[in-house]
């Protein structure tokens, strides 16, 4: 075996090593656990960054090598194996990146105010790692379970009566989605007697017509406890407060969180219920395309109304997760390359608002927005009250005029607005949608589909009326102007978030071709099968028909 084959265990093991280190070294020690968590995570990026390479190698036939990892040499469907392609090298990629901002700007203080940040930073990771390439689900419900823990501790960090009022509301729905997680993976054992995601694929064709409703509702079941995740409406009423409620840099490294949903719900459905799933082809995609654009429209109702911008970022996410679930619903191959484009796009985008957010409130007396919201409505003139607010690093030259710029790039991101790469990724999607070429448009566009570009676009309507609120009360007309004191290590991993979306910008082509390579190999199932199952009679072909 190429050595490189084992680098699909590193994301796994690296963190596992790193958070079992760091349970040995004494809490007080904090510069040291967040030396150790440092190393590891800018490690894990260098692995990602080889995986992503490794998947978009090209073969003679200009198709990239998916690969597969049997861990103990045990062949699948029997034993645990990891699969690695360009969809879970691009996640892999995305969650190292926001690790490496969301710890940065945790150094400045967020690191210090409670017990076993760094074990449960590193912890989170294995968990996301290992959802991202396991290609089986009962492994997936391990790694599942291992990033919800981590993610519970995360999300009380710091204590306060909101947050643990939101974070005991987050761990009851996901002990709730986790127990649908658990019977839904039952019943479809109990029908196929095989749990591996490739061996299902070939199985579920040949499920007996008696058997074929206890498979449905089993998969049913399974879809809802990613929807939660996913934060599809009406199951995401948790969403927006435990967003708001968490620490600035665990906010900002949970975007990438409803994006396991997401990630699976794509792979299942392309994988399990394509043009050769016989009865089974197209299940639940009705139900993701509209469920999706409810969830848009719950979501821009969300951003208009919200004046606090901590909710307004979870509302913004509730967006992007909505037209990421519809766009699985099209099954669209160019709809599917235009939603892992804006995947990238909105995540960044989200990552830095959530990061943001605590520096603009640092700008503004307590209770700015509801004051201002007060005097709007009534008239009233309200008596400024001095608050000393904790001082953090020394202040940086021009930190208003920064915070003011990264916000004004936010604003456009979210918008879908040129010139940055939020507006590549809506009108990737919208030209998918409506089958543009040149100044033709095709015939015959269906009414859901012309409901779900106009609600993309009101989304980013939405999305700027609101931000351009919040800017005019934060920058433009404040109750008292404040210079907030602001570190490097606060204002570098914002600058390095929508740096990385003027990248994709810069490079749309580069990144546009690898997502649509991307899209077109995830619809091409027998490629995975073979991989993972390179014995099996794929659908009725040859097994040689395999790579």
């Amino acid at each position: 075996m190429d050595w490189t084959q084992h680098l699909l265990i590193v994301p796994i093991l690296l963190p596992l090593a790193a958070g079992a280190v760091l349970l040995l070294v004494d809490e007080r020690r904090h510069w040291l656990k967040a030396s150790i968590n440092i190393g590891a995570t800018v490690l894990l990026l260098v692995v990602a960054l080889a995986l992503l390479r490794l998947a978009d190698m090209q073969l003679p036939d200009a198709e990239a090598l998916t690969r597969s990892y049997a861990l103990g040499d045990w062949p699948a469907p029997f034993g645990i194996v990891l699969v690695l392609d360009r969809l879970s090298a691009l996640l892999l990629l995305l969650t190292s990146i926001l690790a490496v901002a969301s710890l940065t700007f945790s150094l400045a203080r967020w690191h210090r105010a409670g017990p076993h940040f760094h074990t449960l930073f590193q912890f989170l990771l294995m968990g996301l790692g290992g959802a991202f390439l396991t290609g089986d689900l009962f492994n997936l419900f391990v790694f599942f379970e291992v990033l919800l823990a981590a993610s519970y501790g995360l999300l009380l960090h710091g204590s306060g009566v909101f947050r643990v009022r939101a974070g005991l509301h987050y761990i009851a729905v996901n002990l709730a989605a986790s127990l649908l997680f658990l019977i839904g993976v039952s019943l479809i054992y109990g029908v196929t007697g095989t749990l591996n995601m490739a061996d299902l694929a070939v199985r579920l064709p040949a499920v007996a017509a008696g058997d074929r409703t206890l498979l449905q509702a089993g998969l049913a079941i399974l879809g809802v406890a990613f929807l939660v995740k996913a934060g599809m409406w009406p199951l995401c009423f948790w969403l927006p407060s435990a967003y708001m409620a968490a620490a600035a840099p665990v906010a900002a490294l949970f975007a990438i969180l409803s994006k396991v949903g997401f990630y699976v719900l794509l792979r299942l459905t392309l994988l399990l219920f394509g043009s050769e799933a016989g009865a089974l082809t197209g299940f639940g995609g009705p139900f993701l395309l509209f469920g999706g654009m409810a969830t848009i429209a719950f979501g821009a109702i969300g951003v208009l109304a919200s004046q606090a911008m901590g909710r307004l970022a979870g509302y913004s996410l509730l967006v992007s997760s909505g037209t990421l679930l519809a766009s699985v619903g099209m099954g669209d191959t160019a709809v599917v390359s235009g939603a892992l484009f804006y995947l990238v796009s909105s995540t960044l985008t989200i990552a830095a608002l959530f990061l943001l957010i605590e520096l603009v409130e640092r700008a503004q007396e307590p209770g700015a927005d509801l004051l201002t919201v007060t005097m709007e409505a009534y008239g009233d003139e309200i008596d400024d009250e001095e608050t000393e607010d904790e001082e953090v690093g020394v202040a940086l030259p021009g930190a208003l005029a920064i915070i003011g710029i990264c916000f004004g790039c936010i604003a456009l991101l979210l918008a879908g607005l040129p010139p940055l790469s939020g507006f590549i990724g809506k009108f990737a999607l919208l030209t998918a949608m409506l089958n543009l070429d040149g100044l033709g448009v095709a015939t015959e566009i269906p009414g859901r589909t012309w409901a779900f570009a106009a609600l993309l676009i009101l989304s980013g309507l939405a999305a700027l009326i609101s931000m351009m609120r919040t800017g005019i009360r934060t920058f433009w007309a404040p109750l008292e102007v404040i210079v907030p004191r602001v570190r490097v290590v606060e204002a570098a991993p914002i600058v390095l978030l929508i740096g990385l979306c003027l990248a994709l910008t810069v490079e749309g082509g580069a990144v546009m071709r690898y997502t649509d390579a991307t899209a077109r190999s995830m619809h091409q199932q027998d490629r995975y099968i073979g991989k993972v199952l390179p014995q099996a009679d794929i659908r009725g072909s040859a097994a040689g028909a395999a790579p």
